[in-house]
């Protein structure tokens, strides 16, 4: 599968980890993906007190979806990482592990510290926006 997707880097802007941008050419299928939660199949909140725990089943279940609608990670042109603390070292660590799933493809996101998610034991969610070649 080819991705669509084209990550835009800036020399001029501080060298992080991720692209300051992504662009992409029409035509192309847009996948919108819900808040990725560390839940297992059952819907229990796993890894209960572990950022790092729950940020890989976030990711599991974030390949799920994306792969259930025709999609991989490399297809994701824009995330936001959301993790339920005020400490910055628990939002490093769940970005760590995220980084890990991304791997060479790092597209914009966003991190930040939120009060709470909605499920009960809730650290982590990540959320995602994918876009595909048009299929025609």
């Amino acid at each position: 599968m080819t991705s669509g997707v084209r990550l835009v880097r800036d020399d001029r802007l501080a060298k992080v980890d991720y692209a300051y941008a992504a662009t992409t050419d029409a035509p192309l299928r847009s996948i919108w993906v819900a808040g990725a939660c560390p839940l297992d199949a059952d819907g229990a909140t796993v890894a209960v007190g572990d950022y790092a725990g729950q940020t890989h089943q976030v990711m599991r279940n974030l390949i799920s979806a994306l792969e259930s609608a025709g999609a991989a990670l490399t297809d994701v042109v824009k995330t936001t990482v959301y993790v339920a603390s005020s400490d910055q070292k628990d939002l490093v660590t769940a970005w760590n592990v995220y980084r890990e799933y991304m791997g060479e493809h790092e597209p914009p996101s966003t991190l930040l510290g939120v009060t709470v998610l909605g499920y009960f034991d809730q650290l982590v969610e990540v959320e995602a926006v994918a876009v595909l070649p048009d299929a025609k």
